[in-house]
């Protein structure tokens, strides 16, 4: 129970790695405030953090919704009367070739993946900041912002390379209030998000799904994709006291594809 009592919140939080994360940080002792744009999944997710035996608190929004963020924060202050943690997961993607990325997927992907990201970071930042007692801010970006050519479009590449940039940023200013970002940089990753892009990509290129995903794994040095498990790991130590040295980094958890 490393992080026992704190309070943390959780975006995109209904499926996936969002999901992963939320039970992962309740195992580890925390207080949940999760939130996803779909209302029903982001109550399961919430009836599954009370089931661990922690609180929790689901509240939908939209994370391009500036005002719709800032209603989440204040929620998760109501409720719990502090925020220790937040996880900036919420994200989008299609499967899009660089010469068919529209104006409308670049607006939909950046509204959610940088400006909700940064929103949200600054918004759960100003009350760590007044609650004078440090915190943790832990953003969700991907290999694909490190120039990995098999990212879902160029849009979402640049959108996760923003989070990076922020990352860093955010980690320089926010240090001398004591609170730590960083950011996690999944690989490919067994989720609803990442078979819609599967299948987005068998569409254009002929192959079959299963061909695509035997292609993927020959690709990953260890052999195997990420369960979302995996990044919820990492979401956990960077949450926890061990991590408590660590700010402005971008951490892969791919299975090798990315190494440096």
């Amino acid at each position: 129970m490393e992080i026992e009592g704190k309070i943390a919140v959780v975006t995109g939080a209904g499926r996936g790695m969002g999901r992963a994360i939320s039970l992962q940080l309740a195992e580890a002792g925390a207080n949940i405030a999760v939130s996803d744009i779909n209302a029903d999944s982001v109550e399961e997710t919430a009836t599954a953090v009370k089931a661990l035996g922690r609180e929790s608190l689901a509240v939908p929004a939209d994370m391009g919704d500036i005002s719709q963020i800032d209603r989440m924060i204040a929620q998760a202050r109501e409720a719990f009367g502090r925020i220790d943690i937040i996880v900036n997961n919420a994200g989008v993607t299609k499967f899009l070739d660089i010469m068919d990325v529209l104006e409308e997927d670049w607006d939909q992907i950046h509204r959610v993946n940088a400006k909700g990201v940064f929103f949200g970071m600054q918004r759960a930042a100003r009350e760590m900041i007044d609650q004078r007692s440090g915190g943790r801010i832990i953003n969700i970006a991907s290999i694909a912002g490190k120039g990995y050519s098999g990212t879902s479009n160029a849009a979402y590449a640049a959108s996760k390379g923003a989070v990076l940039s922020m990352t860093m940023i955010a980690a320089h200013q926010l240090a001398r209030y004591g609170i730590n970002v960083n950011a996690i940089c999944p690989g490919s990753t067994l989720t609803a998000m990442g078979a819609e892009t599967m299948a987005g990509r068998a569409a254009t290129s002929g192959a079959s799904i299963e061909e695509l995903e035997q292609a993927r794994d020959a690709r990953i040095p260890i052999g195997r994709p990420n369960d979302p498990e995996d990044i919820a790991a990492m979401a956990r130590f960077l949450a926890g006291p061990g991590a408590r040295n660590i700010t402005g980094q971008s951490f892969n958890v791919d299975g090798g594809l990315v190494m440096h």
